[in-house]
């Protein structure tokens, strides 16, 4: 959650805290319910809108937004009846989707839409499944009257509210409208990591591997299957697609789900700098859209520091200390105007995942470096280890994810990738790319 600035650099990746709080009256003027009986029915057996038998479509979304200068991707979702739109940060670190809540706001910042107003009759109960997913490993009332969370992110923000439901308008791609109602939170106390800045986004989407998930959700509706990919242009934009249509049968490198984490994670790799190993130890790999940049542990980290600064040693680069955008950064005999003026001097960094069969994650110059507006190129891995990460977390962000298709199919359990263009949208059913 460290984002929503133009200097996001934060890492969603993000844990649960118990907390119970209530959601002010001046929400609704309906009074509160108590949980018992049939009042409240569990969202899990909630029919969704149309009721017929359905077949698992796909659906797809435009992504906005870029690694720098605005430092997060996210896309627009109708929410409510009637549907109302809003931003939401792209983010497979964490499970739980909010939105800036009006309930009233204690402390949200103004984002680009009006903040959503809950009613009362949209409360989750705690007895509900799904309130007690979201609250699995802590102590949970299941007798109180509404389902209250508390999130904290590793940038330190964090995201305080309760957990409601409401209608998601979306299109399939079999041309279908469909409007599930899905469990989301009503953040009205945010904590950002810079304060009191503007906001691009409305709140937060949740796409980890957890049931309230929006994905998990839609697949236990039957709207979707429990696949889902990105590409993040790396000039901006990209798409976002839950289903499987668009996974193509052909040129993906696949490796297995690490079942060692509860997030995105295609376990442990070994790191090369072009054909040279670091000689690292194996390091455990996370997938995190809510971060915009890589962060490696300590060891790693300092390997490929030094791997760098070795080369780049016998060059023409100069290390430049007074660009404030990120912390190591160097400049040439005149600003750079992009990579490509660059990228000659740089390698491509590689991580082999061991449980996979030769799964390489390929990682060239144009997606770790930086060219600030100072013209200086810049490293985008960042040591994880400075802004508190434990030292055995290695986190794969946006930077590195551009401009290629990253699936993640929880049915099969493994996440593949494929270098490719993220300004045009495959077919669906094409056997390649």
């Amino acid at each position: 959650m460290g984002g929503w600035t133009a200097a996001r650099k934060g890492l969603l990746i993000a844990f649960l805290v118990a907390f119970t709080a209530a959601i002010s009256p001046s929400a609704s003027a309906a009074s509160p319910k108590k949980a018992k009986g049939s009042d409240y029915p569990p969202l899990m057996l909630q029919l969704p809108v149309d009721t017929g038998r359905r077949v698992p479509s796909s659906v797809v979304f435009p992504i906005y937004g870029d690694v720098y200068p605005h430092g997060l991707y996210y896309v627009a979702m109708s929410i409510g009846d009637p549907p109302k739109p809003y931003f939401l940060d792209i983010d497979t670190g964490s499970d739980l989707t909010w939105l800036q809540c009006d309930a009233p706001c204690v402390k949200c910042s103004k984002g680009p839409h009006p903040w959503y107003r809950p009613t009362r009759n949209k409360l989750v109960p705690c007895r509900d499944p799904l309130c007690a997913a979201l609250h699995a490993g802590t102590i949970h009332d299941e007798n109180c009257d509404q389902c209250d969370y508390q999130i904290q992110y590793e940038d330190r923000g964090s995201s305080l509210g309760v957990l409601i439901s409401d209608a998601f308008n979306l299109r399939l791609i079999n041309t279908t409208i469909v409007r599930p109602v899905l469990a989301f939170g009503c953040g009205y106390d945010q904590q950002f990591a810079i304060q009191n800045a503007p906001t691009p986004t409305d709140g937060l989407l949740g796409l980890g591997t957890g049931k309230v998930s929006v994905l998990s959700q839609l697949s236990d509706q039957g709207v979707t299957k429990n696949v889902m990919g990105h590409c993040l242009g790396g000039k901006g934009g990209g798409y976002l697609f839950f289903g499987d249509d668009f996974v193509p049968t052909s040129r993906m490198t696949w490796a297995p789900m690490s079942r060692s984490r509860n997030y995105y994670s295609p376990g442990p790799a070994s790191l090369y700098w072009g054909t040279r190993s670091l000689g690292v130890n194996q390091m455990e790999v996370v997938f995190d859209t809510g971060s915009t940049f890589t962060y490696f542990g300590f060891q790693p980290y300092q390997a490929f520091l030094s791997a760098v600064k070795s080369d780049l040693s016998k060059k023409s680069l100069k290390e430049e200390f007074g660009d404030p955008s990120l912390p190591v950064c160097w400049k040439g005999p005149k600003a750079f105007k992009s990579v490509k003026d660059v990228k000659k001097h740089f390698k491509t960094l590689a991580l082999n995942f061991v449980n996979g069969n030769r799964a390489l994650l390929e990682v060239p110059p144009e997606n770790y470096l930086i060219i600030t507006k100072h013209g200086n190129a810049c490293l985008g891995i960042l040591n994880g280890t400075e802004v508190g990460l434990n030292k055995d977390l290695n986190i794969i962000g946006d930077i590195s994810l551009q401009d290629r298709m990253v699936v993640y199919d929880n049915e099969r359990q493994r996440i593949g990738w494929v270098q490719i263009g993220c300004d045009r949208l495959p077919k669906p059913g094409a056997s390649s790319l």
